[in-house]
């Protein structure tokens, strides 16, 4: 298990260019583009924490440290929850357009909404879907 100060160490780089990444000029940073950048990391260390360099037992250390970044940005009160509720509604919609998001990656960030903002309604849904999947 890393300490915090090895994981702010680790993703530290990726804070960095997800605040390049979404800055419309040079100290102003796109709120909703930063929302979007900071829900597909979530998104894919979740889902591969290996392929990101930790294990499963950093997740919660890794959460706190995104939290964080994100508060410095957004503004106190904001977490994960937060984000994808901003996924979810229409002015995420219309910032994964202009972000030219492809399809694969509108799915994994409204899968990762549908999880976080309603994980009872996400369930059934899964349970849906495997059941179609065997007829």
């Amino acid at each position: 298990m890393l300490t915090l100060e090895q994981l702010a160490h680790a993703f530290e780089p990726v804070f960095v260019d997800i605040r390049e990444r979404a800055s419309v000029v040079e100290r102003f940073i796109d709120r909703n583009l930063f929302q979007l950048y900071m829900a597909t990391l979530w998104a894919n260390v979740v889902l591969s924490p290996e392929e990101a360099g930790i294990g499963e037992d950093d997740l919660p250390t890794l959460h706190d440290l995104v939290v964080s970044e994100l508060v410095d940005v957004i503004g106190e009160g904001t977490d994960l929850e937060t984000v994808y509720r901003f996924v979810s509604s229409k002015a995420g919609e219309k910032t994964m357009i202009e972000a030219k998001l492809n399809q694969t990656h509108k799915d994994l960030l409204q899968y990762f909404s549908s999880m976080i903002l309603d994980p009872d309604g996400h369930k059934r849904w899964m349970e849906e879907i495997r059941s179609d999947l065997k007829k």
